[in-house]
């Protein structure tokens, strides 16, 4: 089971640039990076946005902090990230990649594809949890 894989796609109301900084600052990410459940907690976040670099975030619920770290692969500016996805509900050669077309000056599609998941419960939990993080991230940056 472990090729399984989502691809999520997205428009955000936002030019490419602010869609793309949003993904590599600490401050932003603890902003949008949050469970799915509702929580309202900032999470604790720290990047080394470079290749090769690694990212922590520390998302929290009421009942418990749920980590979560990767590596940075590439770094494509204003076009592509690619990082590895550490989790307790992923595989550690889960990788991620998140695609930035510009649909005109102040629209972003986003094209996130994560690959490699422990079984069909573990990438549905996921789409879950990315929908909402997609959902964050149109809140603050919108």
């Amino acid at each position: 089971m472990s090729e399984l894989e989502l691809t999520i796609n997205r428009r955000i109301a936002a030019p490419r640039q602010t869609v793309f900084n949003a993904w590599l600052s600490p401050e932003t990410l603890a902003r949008f990076m949050r469970t799915p459940s509702g929580a309202t907690d900032i999470s604790k976040v720290s990047t080394d946005a470079v290749k090769g670099g690694r990212f922590s975030i520390v998302m929290k619920t009421a009942e418990r902090e749920i980590p979560h770290g990767g590596t940075y692969l590439e770094i494509d500016p204003h076009a592509r990230l690619a990082f590895t996805w550490e989790s307790p509900y992923s595989l550690d050669d889960s990788v991620v990649t998140i695609d930035l077309a510009e649909v005109d000056a102040n629209t972003t599609d986003i094209t996130l594809k994560q690959v490699k998941f422990r079984s069909e419960e573990a990438r549905d939990g996921h789409r879950g949890g990315w929908n909402a993080i997609l959902d964050n991230l149109q809140g603050i940056i919108a």
